[in-house]
């Protein structure tokens, strides 16, 4: 049995579930939906939600703990939501927000318009970008598709990257003129 599968998902107050061939689960945030696959079954307990498997078929337990994971990333997204911090890194480099559009100065000749997707927002404070939604999914995507405009050079480390993360940079060049020349 699968120990994720197995773990009940706690409903906060403020969200309500409902149950059918699909999971619909509505909070302060928005609503968010999962399509039960065949094989999987959810059910209300107490205050929660339960998740069990009908056989023991390979492609079944494979999506019994899935199934639990992305049900509980719904609970969690519609009460708190989701967000990713990058950070620009780089003389210039800039990001500013323009009629909901992100804009971002990062060494092209032209400004980068990234639009967000519905249920995505974007915030620009210094150096630093949040991107915050509701569906933890499209956030990382999004937040992926931002720092694929400009990923960290393996050289200077200039770029975007996650806040965090670091970046192993190569050493330049070793051998300088005259160094290692023979006389």
């Amino acid at each position: 049995m699968s120990r994720i599968g197995r773990k009940p998902i706690t409903i906060p107050e403020n969200v309500q579930v409902e149950l059918g061939p699909k999971v619909i689960v509505r909070g302060p945030l928005g609503e968010l939906s999962y399509k039960i696959l065949p094989g999987i079954k959810v059910e209300k307990k107490d205050s929660g939600l339960l998740v069990s498997r009908t056989d023991d078929s390979k492609e079944v337990r494979a999506l019994h703990g899935l199934t639990r994971s992305l049900i509980a990333n719904n609970v969690e997204g519609v009460s708190l939501g989701f967000k990713k911090n990058l950070e620009l890194r780089g003389i210039g480099f800039r990001a500013s927000i323009s009629v909901d559009k992100l804009l971002l100065s990062v060494g092209y000749s032209h400004p980068v318009e990234i639009e967000p997707p519905a249920g995505i927002s974007f915030a620009v404070s210094g150096n630093k970008i949040l991107v915050k939604g509701i569906d933890k999914e499209l956030v990382g995507r999004v937040a992926s598709e931002i720092r694929a405009t400009r990923p960290p050079d393996a050289y200077k480390g200039k770029g975007i990257r996650y806040e965090g993360e670091t970046v192993r940079l190569k050493p330049g060049k070793a051998a300088k003129a005259g160094v290692g020349a023979a006389t």
